[in-house]
């Protein structure tokens, strides 16, 4: 499917959400919302990290889980787990149970506060890629959205290049969509005006 559809409640959106009121409700109310708050960025590209390999709404159904489990994704929190943590981690069947993508959480939490501590702040590092305004790529059809880019494959490397973990130009690209860097809804989508006009609201705006 790759063109946008109407629903029952007669609002036209992308087609990935169907009618899983979870999803729909996602959709409507996040997904490509620009974010400018650090600490929402963090816990938005962790669980896109953890997405790797699975799809999101599984994720999006065990997130009240994540931040449960990983103290609402405070990384001056999360960068003092200790190897008995993870453990415990480990254990939580309300979360993917990776060792490796709960490791490199803690990771990304340590680059994290280094860049908040030494560097411009970690939302005005990833927006500065673009500009600092989000990019409209006014998709006419699904089957038209790409997954990755240039500037996805530039974050991922500073990303890396910082100490972050799962942050592949894929994955990140997914990040930027997520949190409105790029506004990916379908031109038809009643969502896509409304996130553009958010996007003017930028405070890192050039």
């Amino acid at each position: 499917m790759s063109g946008a559809i109407t629903h029952d409640d007669g609002l036209i959106r992308c087609p990935w959400p169907k009618t899983d009121p979870l999803y729909v409700a996602y959709h409507d109310t996040e997904w490509g919302v620009p974010e400018w708050d650090d600490r929402a960025l963090f816990e938005k590209l962790i669980l896109d990290g953890f997405q790797a390999g699975l799809s999101w709404i599984t994720i999006l159904r065990k997130r009240d889980n994540f931040r449960a489990a990983f103290d609402d994704f405070k990384p001056e929190k999360i960068a003092r787990y200790t190897p008995k943590k993870v453990e415990r981690l480990m254990n939580d069947a309300g979360i993917v149970r990776n060792r490796a993508k709960i490791e490199g959480t803690v990771n990304s939490a340590k680059a994290y506060l280094k860049i908040m501590d030494k560097g411009p702040g970690f939302s005005a590092m990833l927006w500065d890629h673009l500009g600092g305004r989000p990019h409209d790529h006014k998709i006419g059809a699904r089957s038209k959205t790409p997954t990755e880019d240039e500037i996805s494959r530039a974050m991922s490397k500073q990303l890396l290049g910082h100490g972050f973990k799962f942050v592949g130009p894929t994955i990140v690209y997914a990040f930027m969509q997520a949190v409105g860097m790029v506004n990916d809804h379908l031109v038809t989508c009643h969502c896509h005006a409304k996130c553009n006009k958010l996007g003017k609201k930028s405070p890192f705006s050039k």
